[in-house]
């Protein structure tokens, strides 16, 4: 079977772990590959300011081995600003449109009911929300839905303020109740759990030793019983770590997502989609933890000291 399989051509056989989307099953017996597209005025190297440029940004990312295109239209770097409903959609509802005619899942990555709904119109197989859908009707555009997939964020308050002094007692275990609850409202408006994924926001509203200490609690996510999608590329605390800048940060970003694999994730979510389909070629050829179906690290370090 291939990494995804279309709804209309399922195998009698299907593979243990999966990723149900809209028109496809995601495999994830083998790690998949996220390729970030932004289609924002400031995005130069990972989508495009228009939409031509952000559909041959995506053409790129499938030429290099992306599984799937996450399309966005609204910034949520640290401090950015809101984008309004009409203006997103007038940003992705093109790219999208075009991009479902690619051959491989397509997410968009919104927290604007609005913008979920007429992605879901089109077609779109995923909802990646950083909110986890705490917008005002967004768990019920998901649960309405017959299938699509969705990734659920944590995120501590909203971009333009969600650095300023973030404070936890128990980071992973706030994290994964947080994600624990949004999760349990999809599944109580019978949502399938196969259907769910959860995302530990790397960056959003946490501190570098917050950050990795996620990492290694991992475990604490999969416990839950949910697939866990990791965002690391290019993050600030990589640069914290190495010293790098944002453009430098490419080995440094390929290593947080193998790190990310090694303690269980089976989707990153990357720009530089080619350097890290390598790595994980490279990381399954040596039979390293997390290449295989069932990979679950049964061992977890201590969480490192920053």
């Amino acid at each position: 079977m291939s990494a995804t399989a279309h709804l209309d051509a399922l195998p009698t056989a299907l593979p243990a772990r999966v990723w149900q989307t809209s028109r496809h099953l995601v495999d994830l017996s083998r790690v998949q590959v996220m390729g970030i597209v932004n289609v924002t005025p400031d995005s130069f190297s990972d989508g495009g300011r228009d939409a031509s440029a952000a559909l041959a940004h995506c053409e790129q990312l499938i030429a290099e081995g992306a599984d799937i295109l996450d399309i966005g239209g609204e910034s949520s770097r640290p401090g950015a600003a809101s984008v309004d409903v009409d203006s997103e959609l007038a940003r992705v509802l093109p790219v999208l449109r075009a991009a479902l005619t690619l051959g491989v899942p397509v997410s968009v990555d919104t927290c604007k009911t609005e913008v979920m709904r007429a992605a879901l119109d089109l077609g779109v197989d995923i909802v990646n929300d950083i909110q986890a859908l705490q917008a005002p009707g967004a768990v019920d555009v998901v649960a309405s839905h017959p299938s699509c997939g969705v990734c659920l964020m944590h995120m501590r308050g909203e971009p333009r303020s969600m650095q300023v002094d973030p404070v936890y007692a128990d980071v992973v275990a706030e994290v994964a109740g947080f994600l624990d609850q949004r999760a349990a409202l999809l599944r109580a408006r019978g949502v399938a759990a196969n259907r769910i994924t959860l995302d530990p926001g790397i960056g959003f509203g946490k501190t570098v030793a917050h950050n990795f200490a996620l990492l290694a609690g991992q475990r604490a996510l999969l416990a839950l019983g949910y697939e866990v999608l990791a965002g690391w590329s290019r993050k600030s605390s990589i640069g914290a770590v190495t010293g790098r800048p944002v453009g430098e940060r490419l080995v440094g970003s390929v290593a947080a997502a193998l790190a990310a694999v090694q303690f269980g994730a089976r989707i990153v979510r990357v720009h530089d989609v080619a350097a890290t389909v390598d790595a994980l070629k490279v990381w399954a050829a040596a039979g390293l933890p997390g290449d295989g179906p069932g990979d679950r690290p049964d061992h977890m370090p201590a969480r490192p000291v920053f």
